[in-house]
């Protein structure tokens, strides 16, 4: 079998160095040498270390805030109303509280720290893991003539500089950083002298080993009770079943937190599940049900996308591949060119979708297996974002789930090489998480209530009516968590070196050159599953 390619790590915000630190106060031509800050250089002027102060006082006339937000909300975002989680979040914001506030993509979790921060004295910070993420959400806002910056080592030096420069001026209401650069020495007292506020910790599941993409750098945003005990933290996700949402409490050491959490059913959407057998052909099936409308398509592996892009086209969609690999200015057009309609399908990895804000996309393929259900539900959850009818596929084999499998297990070797002390725990989550999705993928339930019950809300219909299960569409596999290890037992068999064509001849028993020459005919799992098609084993 091919090796497993994984996916390019999004953009993230570079590691930070002492240099990093350095830039941050400027240029070396600007500063004298022989000090004791970073590098040897000294805090320009008017930003020396101040003496720590206590966080802000809550907003003291409520009602009177709430009634500026509702304004603000009209105006600067162009909704007309609240949902109700987001009158509670907005309210414990500005009423100093710490939050933790769990809303499923496309549930407005943004708009909980960004419109209190509009209508309350001071900045708020907000921690971000992309730095794609924070300049979508920057642009956002800046078009809606809201006072916003980022700050990330990416950026020019003159351009860090114009950022301190308006924190200097008090000029910001909301600063998007990375959390290496907020937990820096020095940082949080720089944003003091800024009017600090409150810190909002976007993506907030990454602090959890148990949470579907764990970041160690978000580990250390727990100092940050420890440096400030009185500073508001809201910390905002999409995904985050109950044992993640416990941790984030914990290691964010929120302070009696308001708990907001979403009803994560989403009865505008119509799962379904197929196994995997003409990919371009199962794709085209949902793109001519959904002619002229916007959708996604989500691959595991660049090269997946391009080829699937190139398929596509050639059948007629108007479509654009979108991945980490290529570059930037194409990235950016490719999602232009998705937002302003010139093309209807955006084929893409993971990369792509987070800030995205498009409410009529009408379908999202899964190509291949997700690693898990969180990732599913944030990727299907781009869909129908309107409340309109909508469609999300997955499409799937055996050999997706062995691919993430073999993945998984060989990246906590490396971390245990590495001596990271938590590789051990961290394989155990991702397995799970792993075995979560292939049981939704490859079992009988109604979609809805394994999403729903996986997050720790109850399910209490009889039926759904908007997934393959409950519509009677399903065709049952007998014993098909038998034939999976079937197929993954032969999968590890051939030592993990050959393709899904020659497993499939293996488990029908092909009598072939090849078979015997391979010596795969002498297998035990040769020709176990002789009853079965091609098609249904791929």
């Amino acid at each position: 079998m091919p090796e497993f390619d994984p996916l390019a790590t999004p953009d993230t915000e570079p590691s930070l160095t002492q240099a990093d630190l350095s830039a941050l106060f400027g240029d070396s031509s600007d500063q004298p040498q022989g000090s004791d800050e970073p590098g040897g250089r000294a805090a320009p002027t008017g930003f020396e270390r101040p003496v720590p102060v206590p966080a802000r006082s809550p907003v003291v006339d409520l009602e009177g805030a709430m009634e500026e937000v509702h304004r603000r909300v009209r105006h600067t975002f162009g909704f007309e109303e609240l949902r109700p989680s987001q009158e509670r979040a907005i309210r414990a914001s500005l009423a100093g509280r710490d939050a933790l506030v769990v809303l499923p993509t496309g549930g407005g979790k943004s708009l909980c720290y960004q419109a209190p921060a509009l209508v309350r004295d001071g900045l708020t910070v907000v921690v971000s893991p992309l730095i794609s993420l924070m300049k979508d959400q920057r642009d956002a806002l800046r078009a809606n003539d809201v006072p916003v910056a980022m700050l990330t080592s990416a950026q020019p030096p003159g351009e860090r500089r114009e950022v301190l420069r308006a924190l200097e001026d008090r000029e910001l209401k909301l600063l998007y950083v990375a959390p290496e650069r907020l937990v820096m020495d020095g940082f949080l007292d720089l944003l003091q002298r800024a009017g600090l506020a409150a810190i909002a910790v976007d993506e907030a599941h990454c602090i959890s080993h148990w949470g579907h993409d764990f970041r160690p750098e978000y580990r250390r945003l727990g100092e940050l009770r420890q440096m400030h005990p009185q500073l508001p933290i809201h910390a905002m996700t999409a995904t985050a079943t109950p044992r993640v949402r416990e941790d984030i409490v914990t290691e964010l050491g929120l302070r009696d937190p308001v708990r907001i959490v979403g009803d994560f059913d989403r009865p505008n959407l119509t799962y379904r599940v197929q196994p995997r057998s003409d990919l371009v052909g199962q794709i085209m099936s949902v793109i001519g049900r959904h002619q002229g409308d916007a959708g996604i398509v989500y691959c595991l592996r660049r090269a997946d996308v391009d080829r699937i892009a190139r398929d596509l086209a050639g059948r007629g969609v108007r479509c654009l591949p979108y991945h980490a690999g290529l570059g930037p200015e194409l990235r950016r057009q490719a999602q232009d060119a998705f937002q302003n309609e010139s093309i209807d399908v955006i084929v893409a990895t993971v990369a792509f979708g987070m800030g995205i804000d498009k409410p009529d996309v009408r379908f999202v393929v899964h190509a291949s297996l997700p690693k898990g259900i969180e990732q599913f539900s944030q990727e299907t959850g781009r869909a129908g974002r309107d409340g309109l009818p909508s469609e999300c596929v997955l499409v799937y084999s055996g050999t997706d789930y062995h691919g993430w499998k073999n993945l998984i297990e060989r990246s906590s070797r490396e971390a245990e090489l590495a001596g990271l002390e938590s590789a051990g725990a961290d394989l155990d989550a991702a397995l799970q998480r792993l075995d979560h999705v292939w049981s939704l993928a490859s079992g009988a339930t109604c979609r809805h209530r394994q999403l729903v019950e996986y997050f720790g809300q109850a399910w209490d219909k009889e039926s759904c009516e908007a997934c393959d299960v409950c519509l009677g569409e399903l065709e049952l596999v007998p014993d098909g968590s038998v034939v999976a290890q079937k197929i993954l037992s032969c999968v590890v068999r051939c030592q993990q070196r050959y393709g899904a064509a020659h497993i499939t001849e293996v488990l029908r028993g092909a009598q072939t050159a090849r078979m015997r020459q391979t010596g795969h005919d002498s297998l035990s799992t040769y020709g176990l599953l002789a009853e079965h098609s091609a098609r249904e084993i791929r």
